[in-house]
């Protein structure tokens, strides 16, 4: 141990408070002629009297004897060590008694040591001496384990916040170049995470997802046109309908996009997270359909990752109600039509009834983020 070290120690256990509890008023005036040159010493004549004091300000060890009128010993250490205001407050017994199973009954209450009487006061002095060099060092680690938590929990938060960044950019760029979608990243956002909750919500628990869980899949929603960014801009950008040959190449946007969000994952590793990990699912799979016959892998029903199959509605619903050069908006209303007819063969027939029950908030949502 370094001197700066035992400097500080010598200077925290000269600061320490001892408190002896005692129903005999000799046995604590002579435990306090022994400590006081070392610590402060505070009395009690009793254990209600000793858990009063503690309520008030805890001690830094206590010195406690077993047999005492109404509150035994016992006792006393049980309600302190239920308290986590006093829990790590180590407790010595003091007692006349020395059979094994009142020791281990003093041990299982939760006390550290033993002291007998008639005690010896260099015994007194070398076992409260170890006891506050042990909670010294617990503190000291303690201490040390909660600036590592903070420091991991500052970097964690610096991760998040350098891929919010990322994906901002990475969105951003997708949404640069299909200038007709407007506010439609925002608005499609918002509606896969009311459809998230209202399925996590339902009491059959079909849908295990967190609130934390929901939002890193709102988070990833906007990641599910990614793959854009690698189709020729004649291709995204012209005003009328695709070709055949163009809209083959327009939907390799959905492979594309999670080859791309893969490759991060595996840049990342651990960092990567929740988010990405539904990005990745979206962007490659909101195009599938429940019937089996969309596209690119051409999964049916269950097989559709979860988030796939609420972005796909939340897409569709959000294409058919926004005018597009090539097409008029739709109602609310007929979009609705639109997405139950499909309810069984191109949507999840669950995620269809979830629609249905957040009608006004997804007329909200559309509203306030309307182009």
């Amino acid at each position: 141990m370094n001197a700066s070290l035992q400097h500080t120690e010598a200077h925290a256990a000269a600061q320490a408070t001892v408190l002896v509890v005692d129903d005999t008023p000799a046995n604590l005036t002579l435990m306090a002629q022994v400590l006081k040159p070392d610590y402060r010493v505070q009395l009690a004549v009793s254990g209600a009297k000793a858990l009063e004091i503690c309520q008030r300000q805890p001690p830094d060890l206590i010195i406690l004897d077993v047999m005492m009128p109404e509150l035994d010993g016992y006792e006393v250490c049980r309600r302190l060590k239920a308290d986590p205001a006093t829990r790590r407050v180590p407790i010595i017994f003091l007692t006349a008694l020395t059979d094994v199973e009142d020791e281990n009954a003093g041990f299982a209450a939760g006390g550290a040591d033993f002291i007998h009487k008639p005690f010896n006061p260099v015994t007194v002095l070398a076992r409260v001496r170890t006891h506050l060099q042990l909670k010294l060092a617990e503190d000291r680690l303690l201490h040390h384990n909660a600036q590592l938590s903070g420091e991991l929990e500052a970097r964690r938060r610096e991760v998040e916040r350098l891929r919010d960044t990322t994906l901002f950019v990475m969105v951003g760029l997708a949404e640069f170049r299909d200038a007709d979608t407007g506010n439609h990243i925002q608005r499609t956002q918002e509606y896969v995470r009311a459809l998230a909750r209202w399925l996590a919500a339902q009491p059959d628990g079909a849908v295990d997802l967190s609130l934390d869980a929901i939002d890193e899949l709102a988070k990833a929603a906007p990641l599910h046109d990614i793959g854009k960014v690698a189709i020729p801009d004649g291709i995204l950008l012209k005003p009328g309908r695709l070709s055949e040959d163009e809209w083959r190449i327009m939907k390799t946007h959905a492979e594309q996009g999670g080859d791309l969000l893969q490759r991060a994952i595996d840049k990342l590793g651990e960092d990567a997270g929740l988010m990405l990990s539904f990005g990745k699912q979206i962007a490659r799979h909101h195009h599938e359909k429940w019937d089996g016959s969309g596209y690119p892998d051409g999964l049916a029903g269950t097989d559709i990752p979860l988030a796939a199959r609420l972005m796909a509605v939340a897409d569709v619903y959000d294409a058919l109600i926004s005018p597009r050069p090539y097409k008029q908006a739709m109602t609310h209303d007929e979009a609705l039509d639109y997405i139950r007819d499909g309810s069984g063969s191109h949507f999840d027939p669950r995620v269809v009834e979830a629609l249905e029950a957040c009608v006004e908030q997804m007329q909200q949502i559309a509203s306030r983020w309307a182009d």
